[in-house]
């Protein structure tokens, strides 16, 4: 199971439903929600998770906190807020939207907390071509937590994003060992993962791609769709680190970023 179509993986209450045993990994786990105005509730067992609004509202209830989450109308029109929940915790949340539950698996338990849209760092990354944005709401040096990482990505119709391929299956002084999920809305696009593990697969709303080793790299927004994926991230390493070596073929390529315009597409909506 490694391109994973909408769909696929649903069990209810859960649109999409991927554990690390399914995954056929350790760490990473992905859920996502659609709520009409309904309550779920369910137990976090040995995964630390967040609550992150794709699209509407939500109250979140754990461990005598309530949190309010404002939400976004859509994953390009802002950055959310979001809601982070303990392993080994019972967690309800009712509202009406469309909800992203990243999961990896922990032993440290942190307290129930709430992560305000304004202390999101927003990141304009590459040029040209390659311009993206990256929501680092969930990066190791913006929130604290024992072993998730996550980050969400918006790609303007056009152009290429996880460019340079790149990869982290190795440890070493400048590359951690993660396992990855891509998770998509927007598009149509197209993603690939090569290198002992190959794959081309043509994804839009739904759609996760896992990348348990090997390059990653590009993510292609069709021109005129524009393309969003959500990645989680998690590994053995006591301290969390999104370390990469690039595929050496193309890393050339972030040279030429200096002397091209970034493109006046991102930052999306009010990030702007």
């Amino acid at each position: 199971m490694t391109y994973i179509p909408a769909g696929t993986t649903s069990r209810a209450p859960w649109a999409l439903e991927i554990t690390p045993e399914a995954a056929g990994w350790a760490y990473c786990g992905l859920r996502v929600l659609n709520l009409s105005g309904e309550t779920v509730t369910f137990h976090t067992g040995s995964s630390e998770m967040l609550v992150l609004p794709l699209s509407g509202s939500c109250l979140i209830e754990a461990d005598g906190e309530r949190l309010s989450l404002h939400g976004r109308s859509s994953v390009f029109s802002d950055v959310t807020d979001f809601g982070y929940v303990p392993i080994d915790t019972e967690v309800t949340v009712t509202g009406e939207g469309r909800f992203a539950l990243p999961a990896a698996r922990a032993t440290r338990r942190f307290p129930v907390r709430y992560g305000p849209a304004e202390k999101v760092p927003v990141e304009i990354r590459g040029a040209g071509q390659a311009s993206r944005q990256v929501n680092n709401f969930c990066a190791p040096d913006a929130f604290d937590c024992d072993k998730l990482v996550s980050v969400e990505v918006l790609t303007p119709g056009g152009n290429w994003s996880s460019y340079p391929p790149h990869k982290h299956d190795t440890a070493s002084a400048h590359e951690a060992v993660l396992e990855e999920i891509y998770y998509f809305e927007g598009g149509p696009g197209y993603q690939r993962v090569y290198g002992g593990h190959e794959v081309l697969a043509e994804v839009s709303a739904g759609d996760v791609v896992l990348v348990p080793r090997g390059y990653h790299g590009p993510s292609m927004a069709a021109p005129g769709y524009d393309l969003y994926y959500l990645n989680v991230l998690a590994g053995p390493a006591d301290e969390r680190s999104m370390a990469f070596c690039d595929d050496p073929r193309h890393a050339w390529i972030r040279g030429t970023w200096e002397q091209q315009q970034v493109d006046d597409r991102v930052p999306f909506g009010r990030a702007g």
